[in-house]
């Protein structure tokens, strides 16, 4: 492919509460446009960001991809491979400081700054997780400290680096349900909220100091910047459904206790308590309970602070939120209140195009900068033009039989037909019809 044609590409992104998949169209300049975009509840086939139910999650993520394809601006292009967004329980950043010597007045060269990321990646951690990414805070060549050493020269260049890691089944169970199960490739695996913060966070507010919330169902990460690099990442087993779970001590289905906290729960108690009674459930009480478990919340993402050895004053850039969860009424003003910094809500800036008005109604801040983090890691296409068959033309009697076209099918999972789902559906088609619906989307999700 030549850098003058558009190419397009996949990213999916798997949480604890949704399955998102999108796919953009990426033009010779480099600006991508986000074409189409679908999602799918992940149940409970998915905990803490970790995939827990590989069947499951694959049956979910392949309705996604099969919508994908039958949308107008994509079809009738085939998704075959995607970048795949990490985050979950187990990801964090772990410090660590490399150096190499060199020989006398050398020129710092692209080659000796891969080595030193190559140190990093190498670099002695818990047997128990896996090194995914090693980010550079910044570089020292002799006396000079600097954010960009190449051409600079010297004996001695030393890195400060943030390595993140993850447990090993994050990466391992994404690849065995999207290769194994899909048979699809992964062309690359892209640190959610580093994507995230690279594609939302302004240079201004990397430069002053700043820190990234992103508050999901079942945990938030937080990002913190300093002198326009990352400096901390930790994820904490905190969400939205949390404060979902707790209402269910009310007697409540998780449906109904998920609409109650979106029409009647707040993260601040009101100055005057309230009286009303929603069919037996006292407004009172949700408050009680969401305010509750939202301080809690907010102490551990203010605690993290501390644990990067920082002080709020030290990100006067203020605090940037995304994530279903922080549309909690009054989520946002709680963390101010609690941080004493400017609060605002992460939104993708405005060159970012777009296109699917599906995309309007779903969160996809993340997927959205999984996609231009996939834009920059290769010149690949994710998705392919079906090969159809030619039928000869004008055929004689000792020409072979003239190949039937055949149209290609949507992907299907790989099934097992002894499993015990497999008997039950064989049973039950002859029986009914399997029609699909859309489930229902939450603002929460």
């Amino acid at each position: 492919m030549t850098m003058s044609e558009e190419r397009y590409i996949a990213a999916i992104e798997i949480s604890s509460s949704k399955i998102i998949g999108a796919v953009g169209r990426v033009h010779p300049s480099g600006q991508v446009d986000i074409i189409a975009v679908e999602q799918e509840k992940s149940s409970e086939s998915v905990r803490y960001g970790i995939i827990q139910n590989l069947e499951e999650t694959s049956t979910r993520l392949a309705r996604v991809l099969e919508r994908l394809e039958r949308k107008p601006a994509v079809s009738p292009r085939k998704i075959r491979s995607v970048f795949v967004g990490l985050s979950g329980r187990s990801l964090r950043s772990i410090p660590t400081t490399v150096r190499l010597n060199l020989p006398d007045d050398s020129e710092i060269t692209d080659e000796i700054l891969a080595r030193l990321r190559s140190d990093a990646l190498d670099a002695a951690i818990e047997n128990t997780l896996e090194v995914v990414d090693a980010v550079p805070r910044k570089y020292r060549v002799g006396k000079l400290e600097t954010t960009n050493p190449k051409g600079t020269t010297g004996n001695e260049i030393m890195a400060e680096y943030d390595i993140i890691v993850c447990r090993p089944e994050l990466k391992r169970n994404i690849t065995r349900v999207i290769k194994d199960k899909l048979g699809i490739d992964a062309l690359g695996f892209v640190v959610t909220s580093l994507a995230t913060g690279h594609l939302i966070l302004t240079d201004q507010e990397k430069a002053l100091g700043c820190m990234m919330v992103d508050m999901g169902a079942e945990t938030t990460t937080v990002s913190i910047y300093r002198h326009k690099a990352l400096c901390y990442l930790a994820t904490l087993p905190f969400g939205g459904r949390h404060i979902t779970r707790d209402l269910q001590s009310l007697s409540l289905l998780e449906e109904r206790a998920e609409e109650i906290k979106i029409t009647s729960g707040c993260a601040i108690a009101p100055d005057n308590p309230s009286t009303l009674n929603l069919n037996g459930i006292k407004v009172a009480d949700v408050i009680n309970l969401t305010v509750a478990r939202s301080e809690e919340i907010v102490a551990n993402i203010t605690e993290q602070i501390a644990y990067a050895q920082l002080k709020e004053k030290d990100l006067p850039g203020g605090v940037i939120c995304i994530g279903g969860a922080t549309r909690l009424n009054g989520m946002t003003d709680l963390i101010s209140r609690q941080l004493g910094l400017q609060v605002k809500t992460g939104r993708l800036p405005s060159y970012v195009v777009i296109d699917d008005i599906k995309g309007a109604s779903i969160e996809i801040a993340q997927v959205g900068s999984i996609l231009y983090a996939g834009a920059t890691l290769t010149n690949e296409q994710c998705l392919e033009m079906p090969r159809q068959q030619e039928m000869p033309v004008n055929g004689t009697a000792n020409d072979p039989e003239p190949q039937q076209y055949t149209q290609e099918q949507p992907r299907r999972r790989k099934a097992n037909p002894n499993s015990f789902s497999s008997k039950f559906r064989a049973f039950t088609a002859k029986l009914f019809s399997d029609p699909r619906e859309d489930e229902d989307q939450s603002l929460f999700e």
